[in-house]
């Protein structure tokens, strides 16, 4: 008799609960919680579940966080030419350390945009700068962004470009800042491509040219010479294709990439 008692109370409980109705912000019981909350991981996406037992929150943290490409590895998109001129899309290596030694090394070998300039590239360099830079440095790269202006509270007041200091910087020091961040700001290197950061210094450059009432544009270049090639515009590779074809750059060299330095200068 007791047995069907306790029997029978846990069939009603099972009701009870089986028909606990989902509304708002209550899911409902889940009764196979891995169809919800699986134990698959998203790159960038945070949303450790307690019960799967398969680790703890610090090693679900370890596997989301971005990483570094395995060394000697090519990113898918990373095609290049045989002279390692040109990277449409992806990743390459840098070969310069977060220190200031190496920034300062970086802004002395980094001198040429190794990507033309043309009207496309201006406009994704103004599409990511807008996204990516402009809340702290400013629409027009001034260091006037929503977060320092208008009484915002930040802690370092952003770099503004508008600066005869930055006029003459070389854009290696641009690219490596965008590498390693500095002070306040963080690397932007896993959130732009390659060309994406050169695209974005194009356009940098493009603001500052205009400040000075100077041309650096797909018409050409009185700003900088030496930031930047004015060529036959290379093919545009639209943003939704999925695979990208190695464009020989007219006027670039290796030279102008971010290399390893040698004891043979001839490689």
């Amino acid at each position: 008799m007791k047995g069907s008692l306790n029997y029978i109370i846990m069939l009603a409980m099972g009701a009870f609960f089986s028909c606990s109705p989902a509304g708002k912000n209550k899911t409902g019981h889940e009764f196979m919680p891995d169809m919800v909350h699986p134990v698959g991981y998203e790159a960038n996406y945070y949303d450790f579940y307690s019960y799967n037992r398969w680790g703890n929150e610090n090693d679900y943290k370890k596997f989301v966080t971005p990483r570094v490409p395995v060394k000697g590895t090519i990113a898918r998109g990373a095609v290049g030419t045989e002279a390692g001129v040109n990277t449409p899309n992806g990743s390459v290596p840098y070969y310069y350390g977060n220190t200031e030694d190496e920034r300062s090394r970086a802004a002395k070998e980094i001198v040429k945009n190794p990507f033309p300039i043309t009207k496309i590239a201006l406009e994704r360099g103004k599409k990511l700068f807008d996204i990516n830079c402009a809340i702290c440095h400013g629409a027009n790269a001034d260091g006037q962004g929503y977060l320092a202006r208008d009484g915002g509270k930040y802690p370092v007041q952003p770099a503004n470009f508008q600066t005869d200091t930055f006029y003459k910087s070389s854009n290696g020091r641009f690219y490596h800042a965008i590498m390693y961040g500095k002070n306040a700001m963080g690397s932007y290197s896993d959130k732009l491509s390659y060309e994406e950061r050169w695209d974005v210094i194009h356009y940098v450059r493009s603001l500052q040219a205009k400040a000075k009432k100077l041309q650096y544009d797909e018409h050409g270049n009185t700003f900088n010479i030496a930031a930047g090639d004015l060529v036959a515009p290379r093919q545009e590779i639209p943003e939704s294709s999925s695979s990208a074809k190695a464009i020989q750059v007219k006027g670039s060299s290796p030279k102008n990439l971010p290399v390893k330095k040698t004891n043979n200068p001839k490689h």
